[in-house]
């Protein structure tokens, strides 16, 4: 069976909720799901589980992929996203990352998290209020609570976040090849961007995301063997 690529998650979503029009479909993020199991497999974590009650401190909570030791979760990861309707989608997804980290920590503090958010630029726009585009100000408020290190432990961040950015707005009547190509993911490294996606191989963006996602599970892995040798445990 070939390996699912991070291409192939933006593709099945953009399916599911452009084409299909599902855009709150519990299915549109099951491949990344399966990318980010395949992954940690493949880096000899075994046993990670889907769609996960995680014990928190206020109620239990599904996560997406997980991960349990000696009876306990040392690892969650939460797939988001926002597609549309960002002025009210962005702010209510760095409350809820805020409260449901803080959840999970509170109850086993040293659980590693990591988040995977794919960001429709299509829907994108300045706010007024904020002095930048959604996207910017999504990017720059996951990054302030991005980092989770030794000695603070600090509760509600997490030790990493990837935020994949797509555009969403191909027109119908183009063939799927340019639909396709103007679906190229844009990862968070600004000076890294694609500026000439019809230039490019589709399959060396799709690397340099899949290689933002593996930076995240190896984070994530790192976070894991810090904790283990402070004895946080």
């Amino acid at each position: 069976m070939p390996l699912i690529s991070a291409q192939d998650a933006v593709d099945d979503l953009y399916r599911i909720a452009v084409v299909e029009g599902k855009k709150t479909s519990t299915a549109r993020l099951d491949t990344l799901a399966a990318f980010c199991l395949q992954e940690l497999s493949r880096r000899g974590l075994t046993g990670v589980e889907r769609e996960t009650a995680i014990p928190g401190a206020g109620r239990d909570k599904l996560w997406d992929v997980a991960w349990r030791y000696d009876g306990k979760y040392r690892l969650g990861i939460s797939l988001k996203s926002l597609l549309r309707n960002l002025g009210g989608t962005v702010p209510n997804r760095i409350d809820d990352m805020i409260g449901e980290v803080a959840n999970a920590q509170l109850h086993s503090p040293e659980i590693v998290i990591g988040y995977v958010m794919i960001f429709n630029v299509a829907e994108d726009s300045f706010s007024e209020k904020h002095g930048s585009t959604w996207s910017d100000l999504f990017r720059d408020r996951l990054a302030a609570l991005s980092g989770r290190r030794s000695p603070s432990w600090t509760t509600g961040t997490v030790e990493a976040f990837v935020l994949v950015e797509v555009d969403f707005s191909a027109d119908s009547s183009d063939s799927i090849d340019v639909a396709v190509l103007r679906r190229v993911l844009r990862h968070t490294d600004r000076t890294d961007q694609v500026e000439e996606p019809q230039r490019r191989s589709l399959n060396a963006v799709a690397r340099r995301v899949n290689g933002r996602v593996a930076h995240l599970l190896l984070l994530c892995d790192a976070g894991h063997e810090r904790l283990h040798e402070d004895k946080a445990w």
